[in-house]
């Protein structure tokens, strides 16, 4: 920011804010006519004292409106990037959990199933998992929340395993009541996966959003400078299931409230969709590290390597892998590590989430597919694919 003065032929004076980023230049004196100054009847001491105190003034406000501001520099995040090691990892929940509340509610958490599963990854050379949480289980009980966090965490570094979490998600399921899930419906992706929050509270955000706040910032900060966590993602495709640009002012929010807590871990929310342009934009230019989600061939996974490659910030892919769609280990993976980008694909252990089972193909008789759309291994630890295994084990030398 600099200050400029410009004189007119009438010996008025305009004293003009210059905010280089925005290549925005504002003038501060002439919306009230109070402020207007005479040349020849100010000394240049006093016009000074009043840029001084204009700037004391002017500059709170402009910190509160420039959310970027407070954005990590592209030389901050490359330089966060290059102390990782290549990540590659999944999104995972054990296979004992239909959905976020079933994983983190304190009757359901299984310490031990998620032990086992994260040996597995863990042999796999899988260093990172991408982990939902639930504001569900945070409004009834916070406390046990972070509890079982910290036991999850305990768990991950054990087996080298960095985390990252997420807190919103815009996918499947309207209504979300907090107790025992519903059974897993035969043969159907994701039956009982959660939007959260809950798409009825959605409308009074009056309501609704302090109570998201508390949440988001209590988790934050209580892990803000926890080094066993990878980073925080904040939203799960906003403006999925139909609400597009409905979902623009929680993802707006949750930026802030990140932010205001300022975690030492980098925060991000990854985009998804080319034609939700209001929030591709915010979320690339909110981002600390640039997040995606891409589960097309090869050729078009590049295509999108292409294109967030100009954002100049480190990549982390965050979803990728639907077997029957083109987007395998096999023609991923080295892509994505001939380009130092992240992998964290979809689905570990084929359980409750039914994911083995394609988004719009159910199976009512329930068989098992032939060809698996997620997932890498059966409760019993044997994988889909021995070949598979293999090939994910020389990507990672493990």
């Amino acid at each position: 920011m600099e200050i400029s003065i410009d004189s007119s032929a009438d010996m008025n004076m305009v004293i003009f804010v210059v905010d280089s980023k925005e290549n925005r230049k504002t003038s501060v004196f002439t919306t009230f006519e109070k402020y207007t100054i005479k040349q020849n009847r100010l000394s240049m001491k006093k016009i000074l004292f009043i840029v001084l105190l204009t700037l004391c003034q002017l500059m709170p406000a402009q910190s509160q409106n420039e959310t970027p501001a407070s954005r990590w520099s592209e030389e901050k995040a490359e330089a966060w990037y290059a102390r990782q090691p290549w990540l590659v990892g999944c999104n995972y929940i054990p296979a004992t959990a239909i959905n976020q509340i079933e994983m983190w509610r304190d009757s359901t958490f299984d310490a031990a199933q998620i032990d086992k599963e994260l040996g597995w990854a863990h042999s796999l050379g899988f260093n990172t998992l991408r982990v939902f949480l639930s504001s569900v289980v945070y409004a009834h009980d916070p406390d046990g929340l972070k509890s079982r966090m910290k036991t999850f965490l305990h768990i991950s570094k054990r087996h080298h395993i960095k985390p990252m979490f997420v807190f919103f998600d815009d996918c499947w399921n309207e209504e979300s009541t907090y107790g025992p899930q519903p059974a897993p419906k035969t043969g159907v992706h994701n039956s009982g996966w959660l939007r959260d929050p809950s798409v009825s509270l959605r409308s009074d955000t009056t309501t609704l959003f302090p109570q998201l706040e508390k949440y988001v910032k209590d988790i934050l900060t209580t892990f803000r400078n926890d080094h066993r966590i990878l980073m925080w993602d904040l939203y799960n495709e906003p403006g999925n299931s139909g609400h597009s640009n409905q979902s623009l002012p929680l993802l707006r929010n949750v930026f802030k409230w990140a932010k205001e807590v300022n975690p030492s871990q980098p925060v991000s929310s990854g985009v998804w969709y080319s034609q939700l342009t209001k929030l591709n934009h915010f979320q690339l230019t909110h981002s600390d590290i640039i997040t995606y989600h891409d589960y097309q061939n090869a050729t078009a996974h590049k295509q999108t390597l292409d294109t967030l490659a100009r954002y100049h910030r480190p990549l982390i892919c965050t979803e990728y892998m639907a077997r029957t769609r083109g987007s395998r280990f096999q023609n991923i993976l080295p892509l994505l590590k001939s380009r130092h980008v992240a992998a964290i694909n979809w689905g570990f252990v084929s359980g409750k989430t039914n994911t083995i089972y394609a988004w719009d193909t159910p199976m009512p008789d329930g068989k098992e597919p032939k060809i698996w759309f997620h997932d890498i291994f059966r409760q019993d630890g044997t994988p889909f694919s021995t070949e598979e295994i293999k090939f994910i084990r020389s990507m990672t030398k493990k």
